[in-house]
């Protein structure tokens, strides 16, 4: 593990600790912004400041390169982000480059779930893309190593690094180690389940108090499957981060390399001003949802997806999710549907292997591009010379499937329409393919609500919990509900009971738990107007999802409709109210994605 060192005092010394300080020596380049603060005798202030912090003329003379680092001790996703940094930063430094540590904000989705803590998460992913772009854009940064642990920080340094459109490699933090209890690997997500068991008398106290002391045993983000696990995923799909990058975990070794490899890369990227433009287009972004669909990945990424592709203009749709998911077979068998993490994909050759397969059957594009200036099938053929990614006959694993032998045939994401969701809502199988409901609402105008409910014991199977309310508006900030989902199942009612919200889910969420429905309630959509015992059916096969009411009932309901008081009158909070756009576009907040209503 590297160590960045500090400073000396002596202003000579330099910051450089044998790196390739002559690479871009007496460079005149005018693309190298960082030039706006470094040359010319007008700049000699500017070069004062740099060496007060022990940079020399070397630095002074090379790109500069931003890492920005949300390393916190508010999560074990982000705790160690420090060295992760720091590897980098020895990569950058080594080859060549200026490197300039910053930070940004995180949230811990884990520790806010269940809480109106919870609606500060998406506007964690708002805010760290906009302090990214503000930072590299007031110290004239020349490019990027943007680090990420927790969920929303892995879209919102993706989605700062296409609206700034500087060289870019994106280097994710890694995931935790399983935690080990009564025999066998647990995460995060069994602890929440086993809140609902609790509840439901099948778990003792003390039971619960042995599995929350053992499903974490260290740094790192949640192990399955996950909003993160999905996003370092799609990183790689994306083309945004070298193949085989998203795998090692946390605390292994590797890591760092990975973290090492990440700083010498940009360098490459500058001298070949290969930029997020160059690399992103329709093809990556349908890459991105192949990878996702078929790894069995969280709907968070449908929204961090549509996001994505807004700031990089690139024309998606929720519709495509659907589409692609159609076509692309589940072939992984991970948490929370499976019982496998991360760290065994990491085993087998990471998610290189996953799109081997999907390419080889003709489900992902090849020629699509990737940070390192080679196309994905040629980073493939890369790999496999150097020995790093294993013949794909060798590969033994029980839960990773082949294309012509899936675990399901469909990929894992559905999007269904109807009355109750003219604009779509989101799905992801983790059960029966051939979904099928029909039950009584049960509406809640908050998650605390319906949490109670659930908890109270009097949850009946056939029930339909509706949680509205809780969209990017509403809530604000579109709260995941791990918490509720979870208690559900730990209740016993994966298969019985249906939830409905304007809301999100955890990567973690397991069951027939519909979110993003759209329009929200608070805009005036179909969901607001669901009354108790209406009867809702929920038709996976169809790709359906309607309330059993006639067109005038409905348009009778919205007439006599009010919105909601907002929930804050003031501060971060109003401010995201106001400014968030519809789920089915991706909730952005950049007014120039966000269409006049």
């Amino acid at each position: 593990m590297s160590e960045q060192q500090p400073p000396s005092s002596d202003p000579d010394a330099g910051h450089r600790r044998g790196g390739d300080a002559n690479r871009f020596a007496g460079t005149k380049d005018p693309d190298l912004r960082s030039r706006d603060v470094t040359e010319g005798a007008d700049r000699a202030p500017h070069r004062s400041m740099f060496r007060a912090m022990g940079f020399d003329d070397d630095d002074l003379s090379s790109p500069l390169v931003g890492v920005p680092n949300p390393a916190a001790d508010i999560t074990p996703c982000n705790v160690h982000l420090d060295d992760v940094a720091n590897a980098a930063i020895n990569g950058i430094d080594a080859a060549g480059g200026m490197p300039i540590e910053f930070g940004t904000v995180t949230i811990s989705d884990a520790i806010s779930m269940g809480t109106e803590g919870m609606k500060a998460s998406l506007v964690s992913r708002e805010v760290i893309a906009d302090s990214v772009e503000l930072v590299s854009f007031g110290e004239r940064m020349d490019a990027l190593v943007t680090v990420a642990g927790c969920d929303k920080n892995l879209p919102g340094m993706m989605m700062a690094a296409i609206r700034t459109d500087l060289p870019s490699v994106f280097l994710y933090g890694g995931s935790i180690m399983p935690g080990h209890h009564e025999g066998r690997d647990v995460t995060i997500v069994q602890v929440f389940e086993g809140v609902g068991a609790y509840a439901e008398g099948d778990m003792s106290g003390d039971e619960l108090d042995e599995l929350e002391r053992h499903a974490c045993p260290g740094a790192g983000s949640c192990g399955g499957m996950f909003t993160a696990n999905t996003m370092a995923s799609i990183s790689e799909a994306l083309g945004l981060a070298p193949l085989g990058s998203a795998s090692a975990p946390a605390e292994d070794p590797e890591r760092y390399d990975v973290a090492e490899r990440a700083g010498e890369l940009v360098l490459d990227c500058i001298e070949h001003d290969r930029r997020p433009s160059d690399i992103l287009s329709r093809k990556s972004f349908e890459n991105a949802i192949a990878a996702q669909t078929a790894m069995g990945g969280s709907t968070n990424a449908v929204l961090h997806l549509l996001a994505l592709a807004a700031e990089a203009d690139v024309d998606l749709a929720i519709e495509d999710f659907d589409a692609i998911s159609k076509r692309t077979p589940k072939i992984a068998n991970l948490q929370p549907g499976g019982s496998r993490v991360m760290n065994d994909l990491h085993e087998i050759g990471g998610v290189p292997v996953v799109i081997r397969r999907l390419l080889d059957a003709g489900l992902f594009h090849g020629d699509a591009m990737t940070v390192t200036g080679r196309t994905v099938a040629e980073e493939l053929a890369e790999l496999e010379a150097q020995g790093v990614l294993p013949d794909d006959d060798a590969i033994e694993a029980d839960f990773l499937y082949t294309v012509d032998e899936p675990k399901e045939d469909e990929g894992a994401i559905k999007v269904l329409d109807g009355n109750l969701a003219p604009d779509g809502a989101v799905l992801k199988v983790t059960g029966d393919d051939a979904f099928y409901h029909e039950g009584p609402a049960r509406v809640f105008e908050n998650e605390e609500d319906a949490m109670a409910y659930v908890q109270s014991g009097r949850i009946e199977s056939g029930d339909v919990i509706v949680i509205r309310n809780e969209g990017p508006v509403g809530g604000p900030g579109m709260r995941e509900m791990l918490g509720v989902t979870a208690a559900v199942v730990g209740a016993g009612h994966e298969e019985d009971v249906a939830l409905l919200t304007d809301g999100r889910f955890s990567g973690g969420t397991r069951g027939p738990m519909i979110g993003h429905i759209a329009p929200e309630a608070a805009v005036g959509g179909p969901i607001g107007l669901i009354e108790d015992g209406d009867e809702i059916t929920v038709d996976i096969p169809n790709r359906e999802l309607f309330v059993d009411l006639a067109d005038e009932e409905l348009k009778k309901r919205a007439e006599g409709w009010e919105p909601p008081a907002p929930q804050y009158e003031g501060g971060v909070f109003a401010k995201y109210a106001r400014d968030f756009s519809s789920a089915a576009i991706g909730a952005v907040t950049n007014p120039r994605l966000t269409p006049d209503e």
